[in-house]
């Protein structure tokens, strides 16, 4: 039904109760009284809109690991090496002389993590010596140093097999797998071309250390604008609601800094030497040297990058190759810690691929994914956040990476990085037991966790104190400031069993 306003202005002949005639409608789209209807009548959306969905990226740490709490400057931790003896190296082919050049991971040269010399082969050992297309199985007569005279069963050299080809430096490989000794011999030889006395292999450990960081931040609101109530209806990142006035902006804040204190444990790295920020001899920021070191510290993706694995595999180009490059994934897997639950993170490209795959594969999986690891309950799976699948004798656990995805995030970081972008994040489920310098025995402890500087009297995991003359009086400046201060930092025990996906 339309309404029309007859005398065009407002009207002067108001009605006794509310009711909607025609005779007292004011039509507020009209000329004359357009500007009386914008100055009194705003019409003020109260509820703030959701446009950008769950902003907050924190909580994929308290998913994967554990707080722990610290009181020294550093944190020092030893993983074990592994238990069987195994080198790499070359082979001279006519004098069956091995020469190691590093153990089976790369080590080479340098104590306390690896010396060459101390190789732990043995006389009388027999061991397997592999190169391309062969495998011959010998018996160590001599060990000098880095030398080590291994001698065919089969054949009186090596390059009289005729699988092997003749070379004075053939890339080989040499595993121990056990002892033979001539009847009246006892106890293992020593490292010389003698019995000598017995000689034990002694276990050996690397040892790594990372250093918390101090971060803060501040809000700030004066004193005046302190007196200015403006509510706003709001839906909180933890899932509360309700009303908030000027803290509604130190709510943010305190959400941004959350995010930061978990961004930074995936992204940091350590200063290295040729930095401007330990020596800032080179620039002019003087007053900035003045301030103190900058030591850095080792995030997430630094620890794989260093100590762990990288694939650039499973990009979704067809389900037959990611499914061959899933599995060479395994396969490195199994040459470390084969452990047998683990978290795939992942952005949407390369989730979507793994969905792809499995559907392609398994079609009992809804949207290409199998349950069964969760007793085949797909409603268990997915209000756990995960959706599982089983590949050989793993376990795996997919999730989104809101992280990756988020354009005000990693999102735009990897958009712009292309090939050195981080697509994902494969980490082992449980904990690994590690030798504690500081305690002087193991223990057990999550693969990942972070570790933050707190005593008796003060805890730094997350500190919040309020400042300035607003509310209670602790200064004369006129505002009132909210500090924000963490230090922490990253362990990554194991990094050979994680993998990054760029």
């Amino acid at each position: 039904m339309a309404i029309s306003n007859p005398g065009g202005n407002l009207n002067s002949v108001p009605a006794s109760q509310k009711q909607t005639l025609d005779s007292n409608y004011i039509d507020f789209t009209s000329a004359d009284t357009k500007g009386w209807a914008q100055q009194y009548l705003p019409d003020l959306m109260e509820a703030e809109a959701e446009v950008f969905g769950p902003r907050t990226i924190s909580g994929f740490l308290a998913q994967v690991g554990a707080e722990e709490s610290m009181t020294a400057d550093q944190v020092i931790w030893s993983e074990q090496s592994r238990l069987h003896i195994s080198v790499l190296g070359t082979l001279n082919t006519e004098t069956s002389v091995f020469t190691v050049t590093s153990d089976i991971d790369g080590n080479s040269g340098s104590a306390p993590d690896y010396v060459d010399a101390n190789h732990g082969v043995r006389m009388n050992d027999i061991v397997l010596v592999a190169v391309a297309g062969k495998v011959i199985r010998a018996h160590v007569t001599k060990v000098d140093g880095v030398a080590i005279t291994a001698q065919p069963y089969n054949v009186e050299h090596f390059d009289d097999d005729s699988a092997i080809a003749v070379g004075s430096a053939t890339a080989a490989t040499l595993l121990v797998i056990g002892s033979e000794f001539k009847k009246g011999v006892t106890g293992q030889g020593s490292y010389g071309s003698g019995t000598g006395s017995p000689r034990t292999v002694k276990p050996t450990h690397k040892s790594f250390t990372n250093k918390p960081i101090i971060m803060k931040d501040v809000y700030e609101i004066s004193g005046s604008d302190a007196s200015q109530i403006g509510w706003v209806e709001i839906s909180g990142e933890a899932g509360q609601s309700g009303y908030l006035w000027y803290l509604k902006a130190e709510g943010e804040t305190r959400s941004r800094f959350t995010d930061y204190l978990e961004m930074t444990m995936m992204e940091a790295e350590k200063t290295a030497a040729a930095s401007h920020i330990v020596d800032a001899a080179g620039t002019n920021d003087t007053d900035y040297a003045a301030l103190g070191t900058i030591s850095g510290t080792e995030g997430l993706f630094a620890a794989i990058k260093d100590r762990g694995n990288v694939t650039t595999g499973v990009t979704g180009v067809n389900a037959a190759t990611d499914l061959a490059e899933f599995d060479a994934i395994l396969a490195e897997f199994d040459s470390q810690g084969a452990i047998e639950e683990n978290m795939l993170f992942l952005n949407r490209a390369t989730s979507l691929a793994f969905d792809d795959m499995l559907a392609s594969m398994n079609s009992y999986g809804a949207g290409g994914t199998s349950y069964g690891v969760f007793d085949n309950s797909e409603d268990m799976a997915l209000n756990l956040g995960f959706s599982g699948f089983r590949r050989g004798s793993y376990d795996f656990y997919k999730s989104d990476f809101r992280y990756l995805n988020d354009k005000a995030t990693r999102g735009s970081i990897n958009d712009r990085a292309t090939s050195d972008a981080v697509r994902g994040v494969i980490i082992p489920a449980g904990v690994s037991t590690v030798y504690d310098q500081a305690l002087g025995r193991n223990l057990k402890r999550p693969f990942l966790h972070v570790r933050f500087r707190a005593s008796a009297t003060d805890n730094r995991r997350m500190k919040t104190w309020t400042t300035g003359s607003v509310g209670a009086v602790t200064s004369d400046l006129d505002a009132m400031q909210i500090h924000y201060l963490s230090e922490r930092c990253l362990v990554v025990q194991g990094a050979n069993n994680f993998m990054l996906m760029k």
